[in-house]
């Protein structure tokens, strides 16, 4: 198994790219055929949806599709702060579009639920949430995700965006901490 060291942890190979790859393809089969005629706006939350977002709006060929980007910050190590800020907002009026936030990993879910909350008062006509990687176990919110890549369990993983203290976002595999 390929085994990783970033910092001070060592992490093994979880998900490799090509089956990434597979899930994207078919999370943006699924949206072509949902947006349809929707003018969708694409709202990419930094930094960790960076690369997902870009694999993804590659494979999207709705007319009138957009892309945009905001900045949430909450985990400082391995573990959540539970303390979101909002670093970065949209430049775009959201009002009567069709949005969806593109995440690359749903945990907890209070990330969602404060970029919802921010997003509801610019009165978009739908919002949708799509998600690489999804951690059922870990989720305290009540949150519908309408597009959901892959379930995974409640470890701490790197790679394809996802960091550990800044560390491991370039990888292009996904990787899970040795315990």
């Amino acid at each position: 198994m390929k085994k990783i060291k970033l910092l001070d942890k060592e992490f093994q190979l979880y998900i490799p790219y090509e089956k990434i790859r597979e899930v994207i393809e078919q999370m943006a089969a699924d949206m072509n055929r949902d947006l349809e005629g929707k003018d969708p706006l694409f709202v990419c939350v930094l930094n960790g949806a960076f690369m997902f977002a870009a694999d993804l709006f590659k494979r999207i060929d709705v007319q009138g599709a957009e892309i945009t980007f905001v900045k949430m910050a909450s985990y400082k190590g391995v573990h959540s702060t539970g303390a979101i800020r909002q670093l970065i907002g949209l430049n775009e009026s959201i009002e009567d579009r069709s949005v969806i936030v593109l995440e690359d990993i749903v945990d907890s879910g209070q990330t969602i639920e404060e970029i919802m909350a921010q997003l509801a008062i610019l009165k978009p006509k739908e919002v949708r949430i799509a998600t690489l990687l999804f951690k059922p176990e870990a989720m305290i919110k009540s949150v519908k995700l309408d597009y959901i890549g892959l379930e995974i369990p409640n470890d701490f993983i790197v790679g394809y965006g996802l960091d550990y203290d800044g560390h491991g976002r370039n990888l292009i595999d996904v990787y899970s901490i040795v315990q």
